[in-house]
Parts: C-alpha cells; structure tokens; sequence
C-alpha cells in the first residue's frame, strides 16, 4: 500500500531516480538490490555527498513545486451533479438561463467591501525567486481580472535596498514595486492587493509600512502553509546577503559571519546558504493583540491564512477569526507549495485537503448553528482547473467564498513570460507558432484586452500578465458552464448536495452524500406517485 501513496527514494523534484526502476522495494524505496560500485542516483546515493542539501528540490529558483504524493482521498473522488430542471438564481426560461449569464463576482468582508470579479485569490507570493521574477504578469494578471493576490512573507527582509531604522522598515523597493504594479492596473475597486506578515516581517513593521505609507487596505496574519510545518525559506548564493539577512534577525545556516564558513564557502566548499523564518507561536492573547495593532494602524480588513496543521489548530484559526470578526480565513491544506519546502515535508506532513476542508466546514456549520459571527472562507490546496474550483466552493458551501491557487497562476504566468521573450528572439516553439506569431494572434484574449484597454496601454502590458488573465479566462468560462449546468447562476447558491462522493470513504470524511444515495427522496416521490 505504501508506494500507492508516495515514491520514496527519487524524483524528478529533487533530481534522482532509481538504478532499477522497475524492480524497487515498496517499503523503502530502495532499488531493490543496491550494488557497490554505483554512483548514486537515488535519493540516498545523492545525500551521501550533498547532505542537507537534497532535502530541497531542485534546481532552485526557477521551479514550483508541491506534493506527489497520492492521499487516499482527493477531489477527483467527487463528480458534479447537474439537472434538467429549472434554474437557480436567473428565470427559468432557456433563452436567459445560458452559461455566460452565469455570475461569477463573490463580495466578502465585514462591510461587504471587498468585490471579485471571480471566486479565486492566489495566497501568499512572497520572496522567492520564482515569485519575484514573475511578479509583473502575477500582478498585472491579477488585477486585470479582478481578483486578489497575496505578497507572501519576507518580502521586506529580503530586499537589500529596504531601509530599516531601529529594527524597522522605513523605506522599501521591492515592496512598493509590488503594490504598485496591482494598484496601477486594479480597475473600479475590482479585487485587492493583500500584504501577508510572518514573525519576522511583524517585527519589522512591514505591515504598518504597507498599510500608512503604501495606502494597503488588506493584510494578512500567517499560521503557516500547506506545504510545510517550519517557517519559509530560501537558498542564498551571494555571501554579503546571507550576511545582511543575519544581521536583520533572520536563521542562516550556516552562519555566514563565522571565519571558519566565510572561509569554506570562498573555496567552493558548499555553494548556498539556507534563510530561514521562525516558527510562529501562538496565543489567544498574542493574537488578539495584534489584530487590535492593525486595526489602530489603520487597516480596514484583517485576513489569516493557516496551514495543514492538527484539527485542534484549525477549530482555534476559526474560533479566533470569528471572535475577533476577521475577514477571510484561508485554510491550505497538505501538498501545495511554490517556494523551497523541504521534499518529504511537503509529501508526508499535515492533513490532506478534502479531509481539511471537510473539516473546516464541519467546526463553521458549529458555531453559525450558534448564531456566531464568521468571516469569509477560502480553501487552498493543489486547485488548477474549473472543477476544482466547484467541488472546493461546494465542499465548504455556504462558507466558503473563494479557491485559493498559486502554482497553477504561476505557471500561467512563466509561460506568457517565456512566449514573450521567444516572441522578441524570432524563435517561437512550432508548438505556439502555429496560432500565430504576434500577441494579438497567440493570446486569445488580446482583442478584448486591446480593445478595453486601447492600444498603447495594451502594447505595454508584459505577456506574463497575458497568461495569467487568459488562463483566468479560461477558468472562468469553465466554471461558468459547470455552474449552468448544476443550473446555479450565481456563486451564493452552489450548495454541497451539487456534488456527490464516488466512493463511501470519501463520503464518510466529507459528509457529501455517496451518489448511489443522492436525491433517494426525490426518486421515491416521482416513482411512486
């Protein structure tokens, strides 16, 4: 059963395989016979001479990375049900119950100020090189199509040109790149841009400085991710930084103001250093403390995102955010990641989606059966594609809001990025070419675009912003012709008996009925009658 869940000694994310690929044990991963003389191929051939090294995946920098690790349930176990009957939301009549009538805007927030165009947030991009490189297209993007993005944590801390006085930020570039590239395209008030806050960056001030001097109306407490139990971290290869991040309180390993490792990394010893971020510890009284902080710093809506942790965490991130009227929690559950987590972390730790947002909406439905206050919900966790997307909104409906997603807008926006410079080299893949050799012939959305925007604005747009909003687009249309056909036209009325459980495990930890079950009632009235 072992190796039905998880490929234990190679992958292609930390770059090692088997020397007999098909003949390896199932219980440790292990070819199953290892032979004197090889060179190390395999997960434990390569930690043999990399060491700590391998707990990373590689190459970094230039990758995103989550989980292969198959659980036992996941959300293909569900289909979405549809019916022939009626119409929810819209007049049942056929000439206006069509797929594009559909509405897919969600507005959320103590006040109900904020507003998207569609169900989705990426949370959490912080000072990765994966996400600072593509920062242009993952802003632009997201603020074309309305919707929200996170910068994720170290953001302040990792910028070498953040002037910090007194243990706090006064000045950034980065950061107030950042905002200002979703603020200079947000259009009407549609979507908003979230700064996130992790121990150090709290000790920083890098909200304060994002809310008072940058003119930011979100922020976001952090209690961890899906992809790992320690706090972020990075690989540094140049010695003066990792020795600037020393000095601002961040962990480097090794210590890169010792002579002895000043010494061993001038000489080729070892290539990186690792940042790392504290682990948080919580407290009700911490917590409360600084929710009132931001407040009095004038933040007009408080986020929080939390991560796979225990179930006993999670009942206290919604508790908390209900007694303390947050606006949005978002729960990510196992397997994601878009940074550096460590490999079998990301694999082997914490609560599985399905069964995390199971639980989610189990402990909501508790405390609204109270008469309880409770923000706005947003489950992440491996969502890419249209149908995910339903089954995520219906799982924890109707608390959950929104689908948190990273890798998938990532990936978007790599590829617009990477047509773009081919596109400027006169070396188009024959794959793309074939739709074209301009942005107008190749991004299916550009004659929207072009003609919303006018000519000059859209001639600078960065094709990385391209790809993210006609990937969006996608999503959208796909989601919109999901929800006509489940006839619901409006996100308010997806419901969780609008998908079923293909097989009884999954529906003995969701709650959702198992589909040999679903609309029983109903068929014995019809029948019968």
């Amino acid at each position: 059963m072992a190796t039905a869940f998880s490929r234990v000694n190679a992958s292609a994310a930390t770059l090692t395989k088997n020397r007999t690929e098909g003949s390896v044990s199932s219980i440790s991963g292990m070819c199953v016979t290892c032979v004197d003389g090889c060179i190390g191929m395999c997960e434990i051939g390569k930690s043999a001479y990399r060491g700590h090294e391998v707990i990373y995946p590689q190459p970094f920098g230039v990758i995103t990375t989550a989980a292969e690790k198959t659980y036992p349930v996941d959300y293909s176990h569900f289909n979405i049900m549809g019916t022939a009957v009626g119409a929810v939301g819209i007049e049942a009549d056929s000439d206006k119950a069509i797929f594009p009538n559909v509405d897919l805007s969600v507005r959320f927030g103590h006040d109900g100020g904020i507003k998207f165009k569609l169900p989705m947030i990426i949370p959490g991009i912080g000072s990765t090189n994966i996400a600072k490189n593509n920062w242009e297209g993952l802003a632009i993007g997201s603020a074309l199509a309305g919707t929200g993005l996170t910068i994720g944590e170290n953001v302040v801390g990792m910028d070498p040109q953040s002037v910090i006085k007194n243990g706090r930020v006064v000045d950034t570039v980065d950061l107030k790149r950042r905002v200002k590239l979703f603020k200079d395209y947000q259009r009407d008030g549609w979507g908003e841009i979230v700064v996130q806050a992790n121990v150090e960056d709290t000790r920083l001030g890098g909200q304060e400085y994002a809310i008072q001097e940058l003119g930011v109306r979100v922020v976001e407490m952090k209690w961890g991710q899906g992809a790992k139990d320690i706090g972020g971290e990075v690989k540094i290869n140049d010695l003066k930084k990792a020795q600037l991040l020393y000095e601002r309180g961040y962990v480097v390993i090794p210590n890169p103001t010792d002579p002895n490792v000043i010494k061993a990394f001038e000489q080729g010893a070892f290539k990186e250093f690792e940042r790392h971020s504290r682990v948080g510890m919580i407290s009700e009284e911490s917590f409360a403390k600084r929710v009132e902080e931001l407040r009095k710093a004038g933040a007009k809506y408080i986020f929080l995102k939390t991560g796979a942790y225990r179930p006993a965490d999670l009942a206290r991130a919604i508790a908390w955010a209900s007694k303390y009227k947050l606006d949005l929690l978002t729960v990510d559950g196992a397997g994601g990641g878009t940074g550096m987590s460590p490999w079998r972390m990301m694999n082997e730790w914490g609560v599985p989606p399905v069964e995390l947002h199971s639980l989610l909406y189990q402990f909501a439905k508790r405390l609204a059966d109270k008469g309880r206050y409770l923000p706005a919900f947003a489950v992440a966790g491996g969502f890419t594609f249209e149908d995910q997307i339903f089954k995520g909104l219906a799982m924890g409906a109707p608390f959950v809001k929104l689908v948190g997603m990273a890798r998938g807008p990532i990936a978007s926006a790599m590829v617009g990025k990477t047509i773009g410079r081919s596109m400027d080299d006169g070396q188009l893949p024959v794959y793309v070419e074939r739709f074209g050799t301009t942005r107008d012939e190749i991004f299916v959305t550009a004659a929207h675009l072009r003609q919303e925007l006018g000519d000059d604005e859209f001639e600078k747009l960065p094709t990385g912003a391209l790809g993210l909003y006609t990937y969006y687009e996608r999503l959208a249309q796909g989601l919109r012709q999901l929800m006509c056909g489940s006839r619901k036209f409006a996100l308010e009325h997806i419901s969780r008996n609008d998908i079923a459980a293909l097989t009884p495990e999954a529906s003995k930890v969701s709650g959702i009925q198992y589909i040999m079950h679903v609309d029983e009632d109903e068929v014995d009235q019809i029948l019968d009658a």
